[in-house]
């Protein structure tokens, strides 16, 4: 078997090694991010990925940056090609050449559409019908590299990004483990993306969560609802006496026509349901 390295960092690069481990790809070496503060006790804590690897018997590697003596690193591997998901850093051009056969990159959209950081949300916030997943032979631009393998799936019209996060990675790991031998074995001619046709989505900051209930803004709040559901969260401020109250949305319904809060946190107590001001 060829050998290859994974760079990823998070639960979805975790998973996606997993499936790999699974149907018999060993990466040679796992590149991740070093162990960061969690938690109210802010405790060093490894990531996903490395745990996964190091139960598995997995060299691990984790530079603060991907420096010449990293470069060298990886170098010395001397691996045919890498799989890099969410790995949390920019990728150098020298060792993206590194790899003969180059690096492939699960992203979680329709490519060239939502290039970048949140295509999930991307597309929720769109009211898109359907979105899916690229696998891209990466390229020093961010999600311009070849596309290699791609597939649509249907969002329905009440998932949050909860629910359709975990179905887009377990179609990326599929996926990927049903690519790569064809890839590697040269049946696969990567095909070039449209760059007329290339779209771009961006971080998000926790204001962007803020709402206006109103039928005007309804559709709008219940796609951000969605969206932001297990990042930011939604809220919204309400006069209570001589006081403006902020009021986080924990679940919430829109018919068509009514977005409804459900579930709400008013700021200072705990969970409760929603009753609206009269």
């Amino acid at each position: 078997m060829q050998k290859f390295i994974f760079l990823g960092t998070p639960h979805v690069a975790e998973e996606t090694l997993r499936a790999l481990l699974a149907a018999g790809f060993l990466p040679s070496l796992v590149v991740t991010n070093p162990d960061r503060p969690a938690g109210r006790g802010r405790v060093m804590t490894p990531s996903p990925v490395r745990v996964l690897a190091e139960a598995n018997g997995i060299p691990v590697y984790m530079p603060e940056m991907l420096d010449d003596e990293a470069f060298a690193h990886l170098a010395s591997v001397e691996a045919e090609y890498a799989i890099c998901v969410a790995y949390g850093k920019i990728i150098p051009e020298r060792v993206i050449k590194l790899y003969p056969k180059g690096i492939l990159n699960i992203h979680y959209s329709l490519l060239p559409k939502y290039r970048g950081a949140t295509p999930t949300e991307a597309a929720l916030l769109a009211g898109d019908a359907e979105t899916g997943v690229t696998i891209q032979k990466m390229v020093y631009e961010l999600d311009a590299g070849d596309v290699i393998a791609q597939e649509k799936i249907a969002i329905e019209p009440t998932w949050t990004v909860r629910e359709l996060r975990p179905k887009l990675i377990e179609l990326g790991a599929r996926m990927l483990v049903t690519v790569l031998p064809k890839y590697l074995a040269g049946e696969i001619t990567p095909q070039p993306q449209d760059r007329t046709l290339a779209s771009r989505c961006g971080k998000f900051a926790k204001t962007d969560g803020e709402l206006i209930l109103s039928t005007e803004n309804a559709t709008d709040n219940w796609r951000k609802y969605r969206a932001y559901a297990d990042s930011i969260g939604t809220y919204f401020f309400e006069e209570r006496g001589d006081k403006k109250v902020r009021i986080k949305i924990i679940t919430a319904t829109f018919d068509g026509t009514t977005f409804t809060p459900l579930r709400v946190i008013p700021e200072g107590k705990s969970e409760m349901n929603y009753i609206p001001k009269i």
